[in-house]
């Protein structure tokens, strides 16, 4: 098979809008893997809410989390960090002033766990959103004492509001990499952290060069492991900017998508 690695975004690619992996989506990777491919999932996610459907197909190897700022080696129900990009806590400290300041809900990940002001009295709303993404939120804690390094900093609202949150971030002096992983959300990061660059480090430790490289995508995090990758493919559900990026364009992600583009291009089958 020509693509060695295989990189997959979650959300918007590889799930529906219903967050459901289908059993076409996930046959088709199965085979992929089973003719050679190493099949990494690469997410704006964290590893617990990732890794079950990497076990759900019964899959093991590594995982791009966090956009980038987290790589982890899953291995049965073992899993341990290979990379992390650590972040200035003292430079991110402005951004949670910011967000108290502003009544903007806000979470801070190391790469295990989630983080938030006053976890114990959030309301259903919220705990139904990380519920979603299979996260159960911890009390913030005393990060002068804690040996976890922080790798992700997260703020949420509605679309327009966290359109104005960008906006004003972006005149301040820029120590972080911030970007949209999806319209209600704004992630500040390591400044080299990117799934292009986690990808790209991966690719090296196995020896594959980019061309052997085929990465699916949806969204402005994705645009980095798109343009990385030798066929970097948009899902049909994703933004103009995201699609320019790309080489080539799939089916949404609520049309088994990645099934396509894996029959297409890596399983010598032609769905369109």
């Amino acid at each position: 098979m020509k693509y060695q690695l295989i990189a997959l975004d979650v959300d918007g690619t590889l799930l529906t809008d219903n967050h459901i992996l289908t059993q076409g989506t996930s046959d088709a990777i199965k085979a992929a893997s089973a003719q050679g491919a190493e099949i990494v999932l690469c997410t704006g996610r964290a590893p617990r809410s990732s890794i079950p459907y990497m076990q759900d197909m019964g899959l093991e190897g590594s995982i791009i989390t966090h956009n980038g700022a987290a790589t982890v080696q899953v291995q049965g129900d073992s899993y341990t960090t290979i990379h992390e990009f650590p972040m200035n806590l003292n430079g991110l400290q402005p951004y949670i002033d910011y967000c108290r300041e502003n009544g903007v809900h806000f979470d801070v990940n190391t790469t295990f766990n989630l983080y938030v002001d006053g976890a114990d009295g959030l309301s259903q709303e919220v705990l139904d959103m990380y519920r979603k993404f299979l996260i159960t939120p911890q009390n913030m804690p005393d990060w002068k004492s804690s040996p976890e390094p922080v790798v992700k900093m997260t703020a949420a609202g509605q679309a327009d509001f966290m359109d104005k949150v960008q906006a004003e971030w972006s005149l301040w002096s820029q120590e972080f990499n911030m970007l949209r992983s999806g319209d209600f959300f704004i992630d500040l990061m390591h400044k080299d952290a990117s799934k292009g660059a986690a990808l790209k480090k991966l690719a090296e430790k196995r020896g594959i060069a980019p061309e052997n490289v085929l990465a699916i995508g949806n969204y402005y995090n994705d645009i980095s492991m798109l343009t990385f990758a030798g066929l970097g493919i948009a899902m049909d559900n994703s933004p103009l900017e995201v699609k320019a990026a790309a080489n080539e364009i799939t089916l949404s992600n609520n049309e088994e998508g990645v099934k396509a583009a894996l029959e297409k291009y890596c399983l010598n089958k032609t769905l369109f």
